[in-house]
């Protein structure tokens, strides 16, 4: 019999990869075709090793070794021997020769949170979500926000400006934890926070002190002072800022506020994960105070751009002594000046002392995520210096802390196991399933109609990302639709390019398709990662790009058959512990049409997405996933042009296949029955 190469299967999950931390053993299982294989070989290290006939269940043969390996990344492959015949199988399949790349890759310790794998996540924008608390709410024109007095919006349902950024609609920590119970029945597992702590943005990525939760989402028990006068564009009378943003009285009943959250959402089931902004500050940052914000508080020493003595002037690179405007700012905005970490211990132990402070009591946070973490110095041989210990000084303090990053392209060379967990997962999610969902990119900036439906597209891309992180990794990264620096994949469901300054607001919801939203939620709970709802995604929000794609929850104005739609996805995602920790494999897919399934020694999950307008029958070869015949598949939910549908519907496997009917531009889900 010669070697079934489709039967051939490995991944670095703990049912083919079993790390036992007690020996410190890592047994590697293969799986192949029954009797198709006489020997197998894991190759490693340029040593051929001889792997053990296991057992025999079902269709396949398991073969397996158990090695004790040391504390660096591995690379492996296997050699497949059956008669006179040799193949080698990798991360990217059975070939005849030796491929150059796709080589399996672990390294041994590396333990992500186990309550990260696939947990399911939600991004909150602080000051668009609720308003709880009226008494911290921006006032008109309390300071200058690049050059112009800032706004309090007096409309929670009016949409952002198309210049969004002085703009405040009031949504505080106290707005979150009235709607912890919402959260909680939604099925949500961890809040993930925009920044919190003291910026004079509404995004507040541009950090002012990184001590202390901003008073304008926490408590202000200390007021006074005035706004500054309409004409005004700089912050030397901004009294009333200077107030709210400087008292330590005002600083320490935010942080108190903050502790209470976090508490409550433990006490919810919910882990929380804050926004670590590193890579740059603010202008009004406390160690520059371009705004003249501190000069006048004893509470604080001078800042950089005030003199050349401050005790922060090697915080940041100055190219001329004598002008405090000759700064480095982030990809030249004077208002993100990027911090001298090269130039600067002091700068380093500081922010390290920060990544440990807010995981460490009282505080308790779960885990941080990493703004543009490559670009944090300027070589990136210092960057992987600084994130090693960073890393160290997390985990070393909350152990089950989660290190997200957020990174564009490879980001292989991160995730070995000594830096960060895990990424925001663009390339082996949200951008794949945006293009073959949607024909456009995750900005809505480009439009490729002939992507749209291209499985052979999505399974390459796919394949090659996913290859590039450890299971780890890619079990526990953040797989969003939409967040803060991307349209609203709501949007991205119409299918046209455009920006609110070019389209406008209304355009953004003009032809949009829930039958597609559906299959992206269907998509994004069933892939491997942690999905990542960003705030009101569930509720129907719609919105180009940023600013547009930070418009308040719709709260009294909700989507309501969207919100249940996600509420019995997210059910089927968390009672199925296979879609948060079992291996994928795609199954079958053609032009328009996906199917893959998830599965482990016990359970199995088969996923099918139709993207044309006619109907599909097909018949996956759902033995791949170690179903037998005579299996009974049971149909979780369907989702339709029309409505989603959760009645239960069984098919019996026959022989290795089940028949599935797709509707037009419609998607499945079916689970395994276990006998």
């Amino acid at each position: 019999m010669s070697i079934n190469q489709d039967t051939l299967f490995h991944d670095t999950t703990n049912q083919f990869c079993k790390y036992d931390k007690k020996l410190g053993t890592y047994t590697f299982i293969l799986r192949a075709g029954k009797g198709t294989v006489s020997k197998a070989l894991i190759c490693m290290n340029e040593v051929e090793l001889l792997m053990q006939y296991k057992k025999t269940k079902g269709g396949f043969d398991y073969f397996q070794t158990t090695l004790v390996l040391k504390n660096e990344p591995c690379r492996y492959h296997f050699k497949i021997l059956n008669g006179g015949k040799v193949k080698f199988y990798n991360f990217f399949g059975t070939k005849d020769y030796l491929q150059e790349e796709g080589e399996f890759e672990i390294t041994p310790g590396f333990i992500t949170p186990d309550w990260a794998k696939g947990a399911v996540m939600y991004q909150i924008m602080v000051d668009r979500f609720c308003n709880g608390d009226t008494t911290n709410d921006v006032v008109d024109n309390e300071y200058a926000y690049i050059g112009r007095g800032v706004e309090a919006v007096k409309d929670w349902s009016e949409n952002p400006a198309t210049d969004g950024t002085r703009q405040f609609y009031g949504g505080d920590l106290q707005g979150v934890m009235d709607k912890m119970e919402y959260l909680r029945k939604l099925g949500v597992e961890v809040i993930y926070f925009n920044p919190i702590f003291v910026s004079p943005s509404n995004h507040k990525y541009d950090i002012q002190d990184y001590d202390y939760v901003d008073p304008h989402f926490g408590k202000i028990v200390k007021d006074g002072g005035t706004p500054i006068g309409q004409q005004e564009s700089t912050n030397a009378n901004a009294d009333k800022y200077k107030i709210r943003t400087g008292s330590l009285e005002n600083l320490e009943a935010s942080n108190e506020l903050f502790i209470k959250l976090v508490e409550k959402a433990h006490e919810n089931n919910i882990k929380i994960i804050i926004d670590g902004v590193f890579n740059h500050c603010g202008s009004f940052n406390k160690w520059m105070d371009k705004e003249e914000l501190y000069r006048d508080n004893a509470n604080y020493a001078p800042g950089a751009y005030e003199s050349k003595d401050s005790p922060y002037h090697s915080y940041f690179k100055f190219t001329d002594e004598n002008d405090n405007n000759s700064y480095e700012g982030w990809w030249g905005f004077d208002t993100l000046p990027k911090l001298n970490y090269e130039g600067s211990e002091k700068l380093c132990k500081y922010i390290l002392d920060i990544g440990k402070k807010w995981v460490s009591p009282p505080y308790n946070v779960d885990g941080w995520r990493l703004d543009v973490a490559a670009d944090l110095s300027h070589s990136s041989e210092f960057n992987h210096k600084f994130w090693k210990k960073f890393r160290k000084v997390v985990k070393e303090a909350n152990p089950n802390a989660i290190i997200l990053a957020e990174h564009y392209g490879d980001a292989h060379s991160w995730l070995l196991g000594d830096e960060w967990d895990t990424i925001m997962n663009y390339d082996a999610f949200m951008d794949p399933v945006t293009w073959f969902l949607t024909g456009v990119d995750k900005h809505s900036d480009n439009a490729k109609p002939e992507v749209r439906g291209d499985a052979d597209a999505f399974n390459n891309v796919m394949l090659y990302q996913m290859s590039r992180m450890q299971s780890e990794s890619l079990l526990v990264a953040m797989n969003e639709l939409s967040n803060h620096d991307h349209s609203r994949f709501l949007t991205r469901t119409n299918r046209m390019v455009g920006r609110i300054a070019t389209s406008g607001s209304e355009a953004a919801g003009i032809n949009t398709d829930e039958a597609i939203f559906k299959q992206g939620v269907v998509m994004q709970m069933t892939l491997p990662g942690a999905p990542t709802i960003y705030y009101g995604d569930e509720a129907g929000v719609c919105g180009w790009t940023d600013p547009d794609n930070r418009r308040t929850y719709p709260w009294g104005r909700e989507n309501l058959e969207l919100i249940e739609f996600y509420r019995e996805a997210i059910c089927i995602h968390k009672q199925n512990q296979v879609l948060k920790t079992g291996s994928y494999l795609p199954l079958l897919w053609e032009k328009d049409l996906l199917c893959y399934g998830r599965f482990d020694e016990e359970d199995a999950i088969l996923t099918v997405v139709n993207t044309s307008d006619e109907p599909k029958t097909i018949t996956p070869p759902v033995y791949m996933l170690g179903s037998e015949d005579g299996t009974v598949w049971e149909r979780l939910i369907e989702t339709n042009r029309e409505f989603y549908n959760c009645g239960r519907i069984k098919s019996m496997q026959q022989g290795d296949v089940i028949e599935v009917t797709v509707k037009p531009n419609s998607s499945v889900i079916y689970r395994k029955l276990n006998k």
